[in-house]
């Protein structure tokens, strides 16, 4: 099989990078996918079976998604018909169609291999059916995006959705075990400085492969330790979409984290969204959310302390305003948790949903005229600052409503505690009340 430099017109002379010498030439080479290639994996069970599905390749960068469909071609017997979405348009596929159908008549299959399959538009997407259904070809595409938002329904249908996983730091070494094999000697880096690149790698082996070319590059009397190596490379970005999955992953792990009382981890994924470039003012308006659902009247402060840290952001800027929202971070993490009043709020709305226009009772209703004094409003009214306690136990629903709902239920926890057993000695005496009346 061609590599990638022998398929762009390039001599098998010709110099060329080392991720590129070091591609795998078999599947069994492929590093960090074990969970797909291996024992019960997927792909494992296609090639046992000797049939080979349509998929989706989803993974970050540098993890092996264009090699792995090149090899599973090979390894299928396949013609190999690589695209990219986003060099190709219509006019391509259709050619890369023609093709395939050409190949099927001579007896050839087909594999289509679709780079960044998620950039065509819906109506490109759709035009895959066809052909995927009819089997002229098995599509392979790779996305770095999350196929559930970024591919039509009717295709994911037709393919499994496979995902590959960033490279741990098993995989990482192994790759610089190969590189070091290559090159035929070691790294001039110590264990500092090999810890430095797993880090940098970020998961992504293509990257760290061509860090480790350029340290290879390194001529010092002695090995280069992490904090020489910092110097000496640049460290790209963390990979961040705003507006994209990784976006969501992240402020799903800071809410969860805040949910579930760690303050350490709150504070972890705080700092990464901020590193990626994550807008401030997101973040404030995310924690003022958390202290309403998560928190509520177990700590009422929470709120008042987010609202405070988010004006706080919006009169200092970065970076001084961004200890503020960490310290609302931790304020929120560390306080007694309960969603309460999220509950009661939700099902207040739904059984506002479900009773419509009903009146409120006649009593609680103000009488500023004589006609609707005459229609019995305010008619039985107590005041409750007039009551001993200071709670009449009046009923406030409407008439009609024969159940009378609880909706906010405190937890036992925080400033809520006491609100609880206040709470259940007024509805007793409600529930006495009207049962009196009966």
């Amino acid at each position: 099989m061609s590599t990638l430099f022998e398929s762009a017109g390039l001599e098998a002379e010709a110099p060329r990078p080392l991720a590129d010498r070091l591609r795998p030439r078999t599947l069994d080479e492929v590093v960090g996918q074990d969970h797909l290639l291996k024992g019960d994996g997927p792909i494992a069970r296609m090639r046992a079976q000797g049939r080979l599905a349509s998929l989706i390749l989803w993974g970050p960068p540098g993890v092996g998604k264009t090699t792995t469909a090149r090899l599973l071609a090979e390894d299928s017997g396949l013609e190999f018909e690589p695209l990219s979405a986003v060099f190709s348009g219509v006019a391509d596929l259709k050619k890369a169609f023609e093709r395939a159908r050409a190949r099927r008549q001579s007896g050839r299959g087909t594999l289509l291999f679709v780079d960044e399959i998620h950039r065509f538009n819906r109506a490109q997407q759709d035009g895959f059916l066809p052909v995927v259904e009819e089997g002229v070809v098995t599509l392979v595409g790779a996305t770095t995006e999350n196929p559930s938002f970024e591919l039509n329904a009717a295709l994911l249908s037709r393919c499994q959705v496979l995902v590959l996983k960033r490279l741990d730091e098993e995989g990482l070494d192994l790759l610089m075990a190969r590189a070091e094999q290559e090159m035929d000697r070691s790294l001039p880096v110590d264990e500092s400085g090999r810890a430095a690149l797993r880090g940098m790698a970020d998961g992504d082996g293509r990257y760290l492969l061509n860090l480790v070319e350029e340290v290879f590059t390194f001529d010092f009397p002695e090995p280069v330790n992490a904090q020489r190596l910092a110097q000496l490379l640049n460290k790209r970005p963390q990979a961040y979409d705003k507006d994209r999955d990784e976006h969501y992953n992240l402020i799903s792990a800071l809410h969860k984290s805040v949910r579930g009382s760690d303050p350490d981890a709150a504070l972890y994924w705080f700092a990464r969204m901020l590193e990626g470039g994550e807008d401030p003012l997101f973040l404030a308006r995310r924690l003022v959310r958390m202290a309403s659902e998560e928190i509520g009247l177990a700590d009422p402060t929470g709120l008042m302390i987010a609202s405070e840290a988010a004006r706080t952001y919006e009169r200092l800027g970065s970076p001084e305003g961004e200890l503020a929202l960490a310290h609302a971070v931790v304020h929120l993490a560390t306080a007694p948790k309960s969603n309460a009043v999220y509950t009661a709020y939700k099902k207040a709305r739904r059984l506002a949903k479900e009773t419509g226009s009903l009146m409120p009772p006649a009593h609680i209703l103000n009488a500023p005229t004589k006609l609707m004094e005459s229609q019995g409003y305010g008619k039985g009214y107590e005041y409750d600052h007039d009551v001993e306690g200071g709670v009449s136990g009046q009923d406030y629903f409407p008439e009609e409503m024969r159940e009378r709902p609880v909706l906010y239920e405190p937890k036992d926890v925080g400033r809520e505690a006491p609100l609880r057993e206040r709470l259940a000695r007024s509805r007793a005496l409600r529930d006495q009340r009207r049962k009196s009346a009966e």
